[in-house]
């Protein structure tokens, strides 16, 4: 397993591939880099160095309590991206790394080819969220995340595909269960805190794909619906019968439009004639 000490604090990552195409995959909440295995898998052996990094305080990275806003996660993956000497990517997310992407994008719009938005949305937390969020911190804090993870399972993968799928059920729990509680209540207070990223996404002028599952208990057809009108070059992918996890629900699906992400991106790049 790969390791580097950047921004005081070492980041663990997978790394497979290999080029000048680089694909760099961002984990949600409460999970880690072990989400991204299938599409790590499915394109690393197809002309794409892909990356998948634990997030600070989630896997085998460093753990700091206290806050992780959004910004702090960014500029972790920027300088993951300098100590592999890797420019420009393609950079995706899901959920919580679907907002750190969003942030990835207003900090370093000209590091980016193409972005993948899965089960995300852009908006700012509303006051409710706010209180919410504050409160699970301090839950998690006191009780861990077991009997949140069996808690939340059915929010996160469709009732139905937790009986279709246990193997994908299994890993989505085992994820939740295993974050370490004081990483976890640290981004939940951090994202508490994020920005509007609508006119981040409305300034985008690289291809985008949005994914996201007519069963996703938090992203809803409207909010995808937004970013789709947003992006100027983007692609909305609309998958039925799947809840907060596409990339592992359906992941045919998911490999078959993050593959036509990819082509765009490369496209374009040729079209540019830079890297």
């Amino acid at each position: 397993m790969p390791m580097i000490f950047a921004n005081g604090i070492n980041i663990a990552y997978d790394d497979a591939g290999s080029g000048d195409n680089c694909l760099l995959l961002v984990h949600g909440h409460p999970f880690n880099r072990s989400m991204w295995r299938p599409q790590l898998n499915a394109f690393n052996r197809s002309g794409w160095r892909v990356i998948a990094p634990d997030l600070r305080g989630y896997g085998e990275s460093s753990v700091i309590p206290g806050k992780t806003t959004l910004e702090i996660f960014a500029r972790d993956l920027a300088v993951l991206l300098d100590s592999l000497s890797i420019r420009k990517v393609v950079i995706g997310g899901l959920s919580m790394g679907g907002q750190i992407v969003m942030e990835f994008c207003r900090l370093f719009p000209q590091r980016v080819r193409g972005v993948l938005l899965a089960a995300t949305f852009p908006q700012s937390e509303t006051e409710e969220g706010k209180r919410n969020r504050a409160l699970m911190a301090e839950r998690l804090l006191r009780e861990g995340l077991l009997g949140y993870a069996e808690e939340v399972l059915p929010n996160m993968i469709a009732p139905r595909n937790i009986r279709a799928l246990p193997k994908v059920a299994e890993h989505v729990l085992a994820m939740m269960r295993s974050a370490p509680p004081a990483g976890a209540a640290a981004a939940l207070r951090g994202r508490a805190e994020r920005p509007d990223y609508q006119e981040t996404l409305a300034s985008l002028k690289v291809p985008a794909l949005i994914v996201v599952g007519d069963q996703d208990a938090y992203t809803t057809r409207a909010d995808a619906e937004r970013m789709h009108s947003l992006i100027k070059r983007s692609e909305l992918v609309w998958m039925e019968g799947v809840g907060h996890m596409p990339n592992l629900e359906c992941e045919a699906g998911f490999n078959v439009a993050l593959r036509r992400l990819l082509d765009a991106a490369d496209q374009g790049r040729a079209a540019s004639g830079g890297p």
